[in-house]
């Protein structure tokens, strides 16, 4: 009998380690690490009886035929454009979100809607409760099939079996293989069971579809090596208290990593946002000081979003600086700018922004909004729900050119805004757009113009 090998990982970052020892070199956390089996196996996880797969030879660049690597259309617009167009054949993708914000809900819907044969794995439910959920979610397809199995073996079975054309595994972590004797969610496991489905995805060219758990940091859990391992990195957000789900890109081997996917979290699932930013700036009866527009970009889709700001003077000594959906230390940092280049005195003041929607913004594109917001706010002055802006503010109080302004400039002249606030530098002709263009350079100039 052989002998057993084992070795230490890292439960927090995924190191290995040759021994025990308190503390991990990688992450520095302590206690973190713990002891698993290293067993290697020479027996074949998966083939298969239905094709017969030439020996690995290296060939000439021109020479690949690439005609089968047409994308697969998933049936959801939103989903389609973060994947840079539908799915490729034989791509490993890995889906990550916190505990209910509607992962197998999303994938449910596309196993449903796809024009094609599916698989769907799940290790976490039964096949009663999903199809309890295809019912809520008013989905039918005579071309879902669905297994309750988390043995990886026992799942290369039935997928020799039934010859899908997309599958479905939720989630990565409750997979186990007779190869690794520990138990699943270990760092061995999800490492074995990811190497196992990106050997099947490269020979069998079905592409696979991996949900992940995250951690209390929001990382997904297991091996930072498990997101090098896989082609496409989605992540899925949003806040339980609002009805907006987002769904990002963090890796794409074939597409842009800066597309995002708005979806609308209904009681029979989740629908795309069509045009999101009708839906992200709020309805007003009357003109309130402290909200601004803000015309920003993910991806190549422009987005009009709504800053509100609260300035008051701080009771309890020490001023607050609170943000949701907004980098705390970018405030900070224009807060200095407003009370070094523009003389307000904003250090004994109590700050709060806040981006309606519950959405999650760093375009730097939303800094003359958020000083416009926090301006009105200090004033008590409203600003017209006609105007938006878009540049960003340097740390000298000069007003900065951003990218694809003109795209926003576009955006915002399709909602009916009648002005929209840039930086003098932009490089843009003025003469053929449908709104009104204001250009600034400095911040004592839109303090004139909005302010007086």
């Amino acid at each position: 009998m052989n002998k057993v090998k084992t070795s230490f990982f890292c439960q927090n970052c995924g190191t290995q380690h040759a021994k025990w020892q308190g503390q991990c070199n990688s992450c520095k956390e302590w206690n973190t690490l713990s002891e698993e089996v290293i067993e290697k196996s020479t027996k074949k996880v998966w083939k298969s009886s239905q094709k017969i797969y030439e020996a690995i030879k290296p060939l000439k660049i021109d020479k690949i035929d690439i005609k089968q690597e047409l994308r697969i259309n998933t049936g959801d617009q939103e989903l389609d454009r973060v994947l840079g167009g539908g799915i490729i054949p034989g791509a490993l993708m890995l889906l990550g979100g916190e505990p209910g914000i509607g992962k197998s809900t999303l994938l449910l819907q596309i196993a449903m809607r796809i024009n094609a044969k599916v698989l769907y794995v799940s290790g976490e439910e039964s096949q009663r409760q999903i199809k309890i959920r295809s019912n809520r979610i008013n989905e039918s397809s005579n071309d879902c099939y669905i297994l309750s199995e988390t043995k990886t073996q026992n799942i290369f079975s039935q997928i020799e079996t039934l010859n899908p054309d997309l599958v479905i595994i939720d989630s990565v972590q409750t997979l186990n293989t007779d190869n690794i004797e520990n138990s699943p969610g270990s760092i061995s496991q999800i490492k074995e069971c990811t190497a196992e489905f990106i050997r099947f995805a490269k020979e069998s060219h079905v592409p696979v579809f991996l949900v992940g758990h995250i951690t209390k940091d929001g990382q997904i859990a297991g091996p930072k090596i498990l997101e090098h391992m896989v082609d496409v990195v989605l992540h899925f957000e949003g806040d339980r208290n609002h009805i907006y789900r987002i769904l990002r890109t963090k890796k794409n081997r074939y597409g842009a990593t800066s597309e995002i996917g708005i979806y609308e979290m209904q009681s029979h699932g989740l629908s795309a946002v069509n045009n999101p930013s009708e839906l992200l700036i709020s309805e007003k009866d009357e003109k309130l000081s402290g909200h601004a527009i803000a015309a920003t970009i993910e991806g190549v889709r422009p987005l009009m979003i709504e800053i509100q700001a609260l300035v008051s003077s701080a009771v309890y000594g020490t001023p607050q600086r609170t943000s949701t959906g907004y980098n705390t230390k970018r405030l900070n940092m224009l807060l200095a700018v407003l009370e070094k280049r523009a003389g307000f005195t904003l250090g004994s003041k109590d700050v709060f922004i806040n981006i309606t929607g519950g959405i999650s913004i760093d375009d730097p594109a939303i800094d003359l909004a958020v000083i416009v917001s926090i301006l009105s706010s200090y004033h008590d002055i409203e600003v017209s729900e006609k105007y938006c802006f878009a540049a960003e503010i340097g740390l000298s109080g000069e007003i900065r050119p951003v990218p694809k302004v003109e795209q926003r400039i576009q955006e915002a002249a399709k909602l009916g805004y009648e002005s929209v606030f840039i930086s003098k530098f932009s490089k843009i002709d003025t003469q053929n757009l449908l709104v009104k263009v204001i250009p600034i350079s400095k911040i004592q100039d839109l303090v004139s113009h909005l302010f007086g």
